[in-house]
């Protein structure tokens, strides 16, 4: 328990605030409708059943689960409104003896305040729908959270990622759309001066006489919610304006890229200086290419140590962006590219919690799979360079790396780094230092021919290392076991 709520308690605390906070509004704004102003209201349209850090870095997790919460609730206020149309119109339909016509025909040829939205008998609530701005809005940001929401879709996002880019920026179509969607305010309540005269609790049994001489309930007056919606979205998108300045800001900084490297296994890596750039182990930046795309920015982990006089990122190509980034990079030109041809970069960051606190066990075990091995490689350098100069900082006396692979392929440009470090590690008389164990997850017939036939050979027949990859997954209980055995406590 005490590890759970070391490694989660933090997210976990941030999300029951939030879902307490939209709790704590639904609650306030539904006890806000059954007060005296909004009687007449709920006489229409009836009344609901009472009885119905590096945690923070999971931002994508939060945000996902956000736009369910707005689609889940999107869902609700439309089938809400649907229901509320049907019964304003029915307000208007009813026989003259009811009080929801009455309610319906205050207002009506005298310019007075009025209680219905719907003025007439001789329309439909598709027409209305169409022809005031709560219903036009309601469209527009509906079509717009629709279109967001499917262009989402992981099969979309992608083999489409421009097609999801770009489309998700209709956020700014829909909270437009929200601002204005209460302008209308078609959602009415009995005026606070009214209230003191016409006491809706005494007065609505008397419904018929309201207003004649002789009955002390005069036709009660109506007034249209004022839009409280920009309240909650001027300041978020005030954070999310100055957000784009200083990203624009920052893009303008120049940055040189000093070195590419196009490794076997189709990954390019970018090594890049820029004035008063600093990073920690574990953070990513994010970087534009304007030749490729003005708009388009892409997160990338940083694959450099903080010790090193440049920083770095290991880009696989498997896209539309990624290739024509490799290709302007003179990827698929043989020879070299001078330094001029090379594209402009912009980058902007470092984000994220760094990484240091691994620095601070003893032990320390390291996971990655496929592509998602990058941030180690920022943690291994970095925690062999402070090993190296001794470093009070680091405790590490001992690593295990895991890395799971489904292809050979995947494995080369990584082998160039743990090959690097073994060969340190020999000449320090530090081979203990770092254990790895890498496991290739899928192979070919052929592959496995050819790694039978070189399994005594010194060297391991795909990585190079004297390590020996392993084949499948591994078993974890007996590798934790086994660790733990080896490091009590």
């Amino acid at each position: 328990m005490g590890n759970w709520a070391a490694n989660e308690g933090l997210s976990t605390f941030v999300i029951f605030v939030w879902l307490g906070i939209n709790v704590f509004l639904f609650v306030h704004f539904y006890l806000a409708f059954l007060t005296d102003k909004f009687y007449y209201t709920n006489v229409i349209l009836g009344r609901c059943s009472r009885t119905a850090a590096r945690q923070l870095d999971r931002n994508i997790t939060f945000h996902k689960l956000v736009a369910y919460m707005i689609a889940f609730h999107t869902a609700i206020h439309i089938m809400a409104h649907l229901f509320n149309f049907e019964r304003f119109m029915g307000g208007q339909l009813d026989s003259n003896n009811t009080i929801q016509y009455v309610l319906s025909q205050i207002g009506n040829g005298d310019n007075r305040s009025y209680l219905n939205p719907i003025r007439t008998s001789d329309t439909n609530p598709t027409y209305v729908m169409f022809t005031t701005i709560a219903g036009l809005t309601g469209v527009v940001i509906t079509l717009a959270l629709i279109l967001m929401i499917t262009s989402s879709m992981e099969v979309i996002r992608r083999s489409y990622f421009e097609v999801f880019w770009y489309t998700h920026h209709l956020f700014i179509i829909f909270f437009i759309g929200l601002v204005l969607h209460g302008v209308g305010r078609i959602v009415r309540g009995q005026t606070f001066e009214s209230l003191e005269e016409h006491d809706p609790l005494q007065c609505a049994p008397y419904y018929e006489t309201w207003g004649q001489n002789g009955t002390f309930c005069p036709v009660p007056n109506f007034a249209g919610n004022a839009p409280v919606t920009w309240k909650y979205v001027v300041g978020p998108m005030f954070l999310y304006l100055c957000e784009r300045l200083v990203r624009f800001y920052r893009s303008q900084q120049k940055v040189v890229i000093t070195k590419v490297v196009m490794h076997p296994s189709k990954t390019l890596e970018l090594q890049m200086k820029r004035k008063g750039f600093r990073m920690e182990v574990g953070q990513y930046i994010f970087m534009q290419c304007p030749s490729v795309s003005q708009l388009e920015w892409h997160p990338f982990t940083l694959t450099s140590a903080p010790e090193e006089d440049h920083f770095s990122v290991h880009i696989r190509i498997v896209g539309d962006w990624t290739q024509a980034l490799f290709e302007a990079c003179g990827g698929d030109k043989p020879g070299f590219l001078e330094a001029w041809k090379l594209p402009k970069i912009g980058v902007d960051g470092p984000f994220g919690t760094a990484s240091e606190d691994v620095f601070q066990y003893d032990v320390v075990m390291l996971v990655g799979a496929g592509i998602g091995v990058t941030p180690f490689a920022s943690i291994l350098k970095s925690v062999w360079y402070k090993h190296v100069h001794e470093n009070t900082n680091v405790f590490t006396k001992k690593i295990y790396f895991y890395w799971l692979c489904p292809e050979t392929q995947a494995f080369e440009w990584f082998a160039d780094l743990l090959q690097s470090l073994e060969g340190q590690m020999q000449e320090k008389g530090m081979t203990d230092f770092l254990s790895y164990n890498i496991y290739l997850t899928r192979w070919k017939d052929t592959e496995a021919a050819h790694f039978t036939v070189h399994h005594e050979a010194e060297n391991d027949p795909i990585t190079g290392l004297k390590q020996k990859t392993l084949y499948g997954k591994p078993n974890w209980d007996n590798e934790f076991s086994t660790i733990g055995a080896k490091h009590p406590g």
